[in-house]
């Protein structure tokens, strides 16, 4: 079976480092499911206005040499556990496939405004799916060796000056990513300065005794 996309995703984040880990985790990030034609037509998403989420299934396009590896090393263990590659939601997975739900802030004929995604920009998103509370909500469910790995979002200190060059909502939703900890999980050098692609600048940041420091934006 051969599929095609029927949108493309826009989002501040630009590569996969600082990529959110899962969606809903910076709820404040804002992204497009910018459809392609014939999809594009205002009848395909007629109705989608009534649902607070939808579910995204996409490629993880930026992982092209993902393998068939039978084992994986979550981020949540640390990096240095191996679970079954279907216990897990890493991205590097034998037919590439990743499934999401984000809230939708607004729907327009060809764009749909969501929050909270965990996609980078230019994402190929395959389809789309109302989330259904009935049918898709399980909140007494077991989640394996997640609920046994406890995990706090970090500080971060964002200088008041860059936060005003970001504005308020820009601003929330990189507080949001940076205290994920976009870092590989085998990596703790608090020397090292890291870069994080956000919309036009390049984020520089190091972490140091648990809290994230920002640096500097530098124009792309």
């Amino acid at each position: 079976m051969t599929i095609e996309p029927v949108a493309y995703f826009r989002s501040p984040v630009k590569g996969k480092f600082g990529v959110p880990r899962q969606s809903g985790l910076a709820p404040d990030l804002r992204g497009e499911v910018r459809f392609v034609a014939p999809y594009d037509a205002a009848e395909a998403i007629r109705g989608l206005e009534g649902f607070d989420y939808c579910w995204l299934i996409w490629a993880f396009s930026l992982n092209p040499e993902a393998g068939n590896a039978l084992t994986v090393r979550p981020p949540r263990l640390g990096g240095n556990e191996r679970v079954g590659v279907f216990a897990s939601r890493s991205p590097f997975r034998p037919n590439g496939l990743g499934l999401s739900s984000v809230k939708i802030e607004r729907a327009e004929p060809g764009v749909l405004y969501v929050l909270g995604a965990d996609l980078a920009d230019g994402t190929p998103i395959y389809d789309v799916k109302p989330y259904v509370r009935y049918a898709d909500s399980h909140p007494e469910a077991k989640s394996g060796f997640v609920d046994a790995s406890s995990w706090d979002p970090m500080d971060v200190e964002l200088p008041e000056s860059l936060a005003e060059e970001l504005g308020e909502r820009d601003s929330a939703a990189l507080y949001q990513l940076l205290s994920l900890d976009p870092r590989p999980g085998y990596q703790d050098d608090p020397q090292r300065v890291y870069g994080l692609r956000f919309k036009d600048s390049d984020v520089k940041f190091r972490v140091e005794g648990g809290k994230v420091f920002v640096l500097s934006l530098e124009k792309c």
